[in-house]
């Protein structure tokens, strides 16, 4: 396997969100993750970053369990975004970005020439030349995004795990941001695994989707196979239409109430009250 998760389970106390779930992730794709509010989403990526300690199984990385990966050493394999992130108001972009270097730092050494030049390129791939300087909180909303993905590229990572990169973000933010993680996954080659609430963007934006539901995989396919009138009622309670979006080659989802008759199957279905 070259990344994803064997039989990992996850629970908070005695109440289990994920039980022996497995994913295998495919290597320079984008990949979206999506589901039910509260169904495991979220705590799947932490697994990674080892902020969550599953119960059991393992994610893997190129064969082996990351657990046997020395922090530094898996984070030049892997970077982490997660929905939340905090830093100090003061720093600016440049410095930011820089944090990304870590991995490659000897102790109490600061940055080399070399890591200089890939800040730089990396302010220049993310769209930030010329903006180093600018201090965090004079961002808008997007170029914040813009900045902590940056970051996150700086590590120059084999794989990167975008936790809700939209979150907060308003329409135009959210199609700038989403097409920043495209182009960064086409010219760097990288693996882009993300989770996303949105259908339609879910749709545009991966080449493979993952559905989580009742504590396991209710499936996975390409956006066409998954973003379908059935598998939209039975995982989210909704009827729908779905169109197709002849420009970007991809279904697109409307939204509509259920009738009575269909939320009562899908009630059933779902073990949720109607």
């Amino acid at each position: 396997m070259y990344f994803g998760f064997r039989d990992v389970s996850i629970a908070y106390g005695k109440r289990t969100i994920l039980e022996k779930v497995n994913l295998s992730f495919e290597k320079g794709k984008v990949s979206t993750i999506i589901g039910p509010n509260g169904c495991g989403k979220s705590s799947l990526l932490k697994t990674v970053s080892r902020v969550v300690k599953p119960v059991s199984g393992q994610v893997i990385l190129a064969d082996r369990p990351i657990k046997n990966y020395s922090p530094k050493e898996l984070a030049k394999k892997i970077a982490y975004l997660p929905q939340i992130h905090n830093s100090p108001k003061d720093i600016d972009i440049r410095t930011l970005v820089s944090y990304g270097r870590y991995p490659y730092k000897r102790f109490g050494a600061g940055l080399t020439a070399e890591d200089r030049r890939i800040v730089d390129e990396t302010l220049e791939l993310a769209g930030l030349a010329g903006m180093g300087n600018r201090l965090l909180n004079h961002l808008s909303g997007g170029e914040k995004q813009r900045a902590w993905i940056a970051m996150t590229i700086c590590q120059q990572p084999e794989i990167l795990l975008l936790d809700e990169p939209i979150t907060y973000l308003d329409v135009g933010y959210q199609v700038e941001v989403l097409e920043l993680i495209k182009e960064l996954g086409e010219r760097l080659k990288i693996t882009i695994v993300m989770v996303l609430h949105d259908m339609n963007f879910t749709a545009r934006y991966s080449h493979r989707v993952y559905v989580l539901k009742d504590r396991g995989v209710y499936g996975s396919g390409s956006p066409d196979e998954i973003i379908e009138q059935e598998r939209m009622k039975q995982v989210f309670g909704i009827g729908s239409q779905i169109l197709r979006d002849e420009k970007n080659g991809c279904p697109f989802l409307i939204p509509e109430k259920l009738s009575k008759e269909d939320g009562k199957e899908c009630a059933h279905s779902c073990k949720i009250e109607v």
